[in-house]
C-alpha cells in the first residue's frame, strides 16, 4: 500500500519522464491513440478549471501545466510524424478520423481550415494573453510595495493579527511570482503554434517525396493521402493547444471578484433589461436591409421578451424588498450570527480585551479613513515608534472603530476594555491656545484642550492666519487626538507591559546580548520579578530601554532582596543618568526638597514584613504633610514644567505613594539618582511641625 501511494506521488515526475521518452522511442498506434485522448481530455480540464476559480492563486500551477502539456503535444507531434512518414501516412485513428472530417474529399479546403486555426490561436489568443501576461506581472510588481505598506498599515492598527499579516504577504508574493511565471509560459505557446506549422510542412513535404520514391501510386494520391494525415495530425496537436491558450486567456484577465466566471457574465451581462430591449428593436429594424425574415426576428423576440420578464421581475424584487427588507436582513443577521457561533472558538473570541482602542463618531471617520485623505494611522504608527525609542518597550496595535453610539464630533479611548478618557473635536477647525488670557481676543467654540485640560478654542480656517499673527498656539484635529492618545498611554504603560511583551524584549535582547539573559532568566530572576519591577519603572514614566542594564542590577541584589519595591529602587538609582536627563532641562533640575523632619517620620513609621514593608503613619501627620505639599507645589507650578520632589532614597518610595493619593502628576526623585553632572536647583521645601 506504501508504495503504491509513494508511486502516485510521484505521477506527475514519472508522466514528464514518459513525455520525454516519447520524443526518442516510436509509440504503436493504438498507444499514440490513448496519448491522443489523454493530451485533449488534460486540455478540456484544464480549460473548464479556469473557468470555475475564483481567483488566479487557486490554479498557481497553471505555468507548469502549461509546460507540461507543451511538452506533451511536442512529444505526440514527433511521433505522430515518425508514424506518418514510415507508415504511409498512417499515424493511428484519431488522426484519420479528424483528418476525414475537416477535410471532407476537398484537400485544399481542409489546409486551408487548419492554416486559420493555427494563425487564430497565434494572433489572437496567444499574442494577446501574452502581452496581458507581461502588463500584469509588470503592475504586479510595481504595486508591491504599497500593498505591503497597506498590510503593515493593518497589522500595526490592529485590524488583522500576525497570522493574517503573513498570508497576505505570502498571496503577494505568489500573485506576482505567477504573473512572471504567466509571462514566461505564454512563450511556450506561441512557439508551439509556430513548431505546428513547421511540422505540417514537413509531414506534408515529406510524405509526397518519401511516397514517389517508394512508388505508392500518382502525385494526387500520395497528395491526398499525406494532405489527409498531415491536416489529422495538426489538429490534433491544435485542437488541445488552442484549449489550453484560451485557458491562459482567462487566466491572466480574470479580474477581482467573488465569484466564477459563469456567474459573473449571468449576473453582469443580464443586470440590465433595457439593453436587451434595444438590441432586439435595432435587429428588428435591420429586417429592412435585407436581413433574413425569420432568423433575424427569432432573435430580436427573444432579446424582447428577455427584457421586458428581466424588467418586471426587477420592479417585483424592489416592491417586495421595500416591504421586507428589515424583516429580511434580522432574519439574515440572526441566522449568520447563529451559524457563525456554532463554532464556540468564535464565542471565546469575544472574551478578548482589546488593549488599545479608540472608537469615533461619524463625523470624525474623515481623520481615520486613508482613502479621504486622513493620516490619523500613519500618525498613530509613528507615535509608536517614537514610543519605542523614548521609554523602551512596543505599545499594543491600537483599533481603531467607529461607533454609531458616540455623538458625531466625540471620541473615546478605552485601555483593556474600559473607557478611561474622550474628548470632542470639529473637524475643519483648529484648536487655538491663547498666549495669555489678555491677549484671548479671537472669537471661537470655547473648548478644553482634551490632554492637559488647558482652556482653548475651535476656530475655523478663515481666522488661521489671524490667529498665528497674535500668537495663538493652533492644533489640528488629528494632532489633538494623538496627543491626548499619547498621555493617556504615558499614564497607563504599565498597565499595558504584560508578560508576553517582556518575553518578546528579552529575546530582543538575546540578539545582542544572548548571555546575560540566559544566566538570569529565570535561573536569578524570574520573568514575572521583571516585569513588576518594569511596570513600577513605567508608572514613574521611567524609560526601560536599558534593559541589559535592568537586568544585570536586579541579578546582583534579587538573591538578597524580594521586596519588589526595595528592588525597583535599585534599578533607578542604576538608572540615574536615564532618570536625570529625562527630568533636567539644560543640566540642571527644579525641585522641592523634603524636610529632615518628614523624612525621619515617615522612616520612623515603615512597618517591614516577610513579603515587603509599608507606611503605617497617623491620620494628622499624614494630612499635614499633603497639606504642606501642596502648598509648596501650588507656588511653583507656574514657574517649571515639571513638577519634581527630591527626598532621600530610603523615603522615596514611601513618599511617593502617599503623595500619589492626593496629587497626581508629581514627581518623586531621590539623591541618589542624580547624575553627578547635573545642578540641583530648590524652588521651596516642604516642612511641618512634628
Amino acid at each position: 500500500m506504501k508504495r503504491l501511494s509513494k508511486l502516485f506521488s510521484n505521477t506527475v515526475a514519472i508522466f514528464v519522464v514518459l513525455v520525454v521518452f516519447l520524443i526518442i522511442i516510436p509509440l504503436p498506434t493504438y498507444v499514440l491513440d490513448f496519448m491522443f485522448v489523454t493530451q485533449l481530455g488534460i486540455s478540456l480540464i484544464i480549460l473548464l478549471t479556469t473557468l470555475y476559480i475564483k481567483k488566479t492563486l487557486e490554479f498557481s500551477v497553471f505555468p507548469t501545466l502549461l509546460l507540461i502539456t507543451t511538452l506533451l503535444r511536442l512529444g505526440l507531434n514527433i511521433s505522430s510524424t515518425r508514424s506518418i512518414l514510415t507508415k504511409q501516412g498512417y499515424a493511428g485513428e484519431m488522426v484519420k478520423a479528424f483528418g476525414d472530417f475537416v477535410i471532407k474529399g476537398n484537400v485544399v479546403v481542409g489546409l486551408i481550415i487548419f492554416l486559420i486555426i493555427v494563425l487564430v490561436q497565434f494572433l489572437v489568443i496567444t499574442k494577446g494573453s501574452e502581452r496581458v501576461a507581461e502588463v500584469s506581472a509588470r503592475f504586479t510588481l510595481d504595486a508591491m510595495p504599497g500593498k505591503q505598506m497597506a498590510i503593515d498599515a493593518d497589522l500595526s492598527s490592529g485590524l488583522i493579527d500576525e497570522k493574517e499579516a503573513r498570508i497576505r504577504r505570502s498571496n503577494i508574493q505568489r500573485e506576482a511570482d505567477f504573473f512572471g511565471s504567466m509571462d514566461g509560459a505564454s512563450k511556450f505557446v506561441k512557439g508551439d503554434s509556430i513548431m505546428s506549422i513547421v511540422v505540417t510542412f514537413i509531414n506534408l513535404i515529406g510524405g509526397i517525396i518519401i511516397g514517389l520514391i517508394s512508388g505508392m501510386g500518382d502525385i494526387m494520391t500520395i497528395f491526398n493521402t499525406y494532405a489527409i494525415a498531415t491536416v489529422g495530425d495538426g489538429l490534433m496537436s491544435q485542437i488541445p493547444a488552442l484549449l489550453v491558450s484560451v485557458a491562459s486567456g482567462m487566466m491572466v484577465t480574470r479580474s477581482a471578484s467573488e465569484n466564477n466566471v459563469n456567474t459573473d457574465i449571468g449576473k453582469q451581462f443580464l443586470s440590465q433589461p433595457k439593453v436587451l430591449i434595444i438590441a432586439g428593436i435595432t435587429l428588428e429594424c435591420l429586417i429592412v436591409i435585407g436581413f433574413p425574415f425569420v432568423q433575424t426576428t427569432l432573435l430580436a423576440c427573444l432579446l424582447l421578451a428577455g427584457g421586458i420578464l428581466l424588467l418586471r421581475n426587477e420592479k417585483k424584487f424592489a416592491q417586495v424588498g421595500t416591504s421586507e427588507e428589515a424583516i429580511g436582513e434580522q432574519t439574515e443577521e440572526i441566522e449568520s450570527e447563529a451559524n457563525f457561533y456554532r463554532n464556540v472558538e468564535n464565542i471565546y473570541n469575544l472574551l478578548n480585551v482589546e488593549q488599545v482602542k479608540i472608537e469615533f463618531g461619524y463625523s470624525l471617520i474623515p481623520l481615520v479613513d486613508e482613502s479621504s485623505g486622513g493620516n490619523f494611522l500613519d500618525r498613530v504608527i509613528m507615535y509608536r515608534k517614537q514610543f519605542a525609542i523614548d521609554m523602551g518597550f512596543v505599545i499594543p496595535p491600537v483599533q481603531l472603530k467607529d461607533s454609531g453610539l458616540l455623538n458625531p464630533n466625540q471620541y473615546v479611548i478605552y485601555i483593556k476594555g474600559e473607557q478611561v478618557s474622550g474628548g470632542d473635536v470639529l473637524v475643519d477647525h483648529y484648536l487655538a491656545l491663547a498666549p495669555s488670557e489678555e491677549e484671548d481676543v479671537i472669537d471661537g467654540i470655547e473648548t478644553v484642550e482634551p490632554a492637559f485640560g488647558i482652556k482653548a478654542k475651535w476656530i475655523s480656517e478663515d481666522k488661521k492666519v489671524k490667529a498665528e499673527l497674535i500668537g495663538y498656539t493652533l492644533i489640528d484635529p488629528t494632532s489633538v487626538i494623538i496627543t491626548h492618545l499619547s498621555e493617556i498611554i504615558k499614564n497607563h504603560a504599565h498597565e499595558l507591559l504584560n508578560r508576553q511583551e517582556v518575553n518578546n524584549m528579552l529575546e530582543n535582547l538575546k540578539k545582542t546580548n544572548e548571555v546575560i539573559v540566559n544566566e538570569i532568566i529565570p535561573h536569578i530572576v524570574s520573568v514575572s520579578d521583571l516585569q513588576k519591577v518594569l511596570c513600577k519603572l513605567l508608572e514613574e514614566k521611567v524609560p526601560i530601554r536599558d534593559l541589559e542594564l535592568i537586568l544585570e542590577t536586579m541579578a546582583d541584589f534579587a538573591p538578597k532582596i524580594k521586596d519588589i519595591d526595595m528592588l525597583t529602587e535599585y534599578v533607578r538609582q542604576s538608572l540615574k543618568r536615564t532618570i536625570s536627563r529625562k527630568f533636567s532641562d539644560a543640566g540642571q533640575i527644579k525641585v522641592v526638597t523634603l524636610d529632615a523632619g518628614i523624612e525621619n517620620a515617615i522612616m520612623g513609621a515603615i512597618k517591614k514584613m516577610d513579603g515587603g514593608s509599608y507606611l503605617a503613619l497617623d491620620q494628622p501627620t499624614i494630612q499635614k504633610i499633603i497639606a504642606a505639599t501642596t502648598e509648596e507645589l501650588d507656588k511653583i507650578k507656574e514657574l517649571v514644567n515639571e513638577l519634581v520632589v527630591i527626598t532621600s532614597p530610603v523615603v522615596r518610595v514611601y513618599f511617593k505613594k502617599l503623595v500619589n493619593q492626593f496629587y497626581q502628576n508629581v514627581t518623586v526623585l531621590s539623591f541618589s539618582e542624580m547624575d553627578n553632572d547635573i545642578q540641583i536647583q530648590a524652588l521651596g521645601n516642604i516642612a511641618i511641625d512634628i
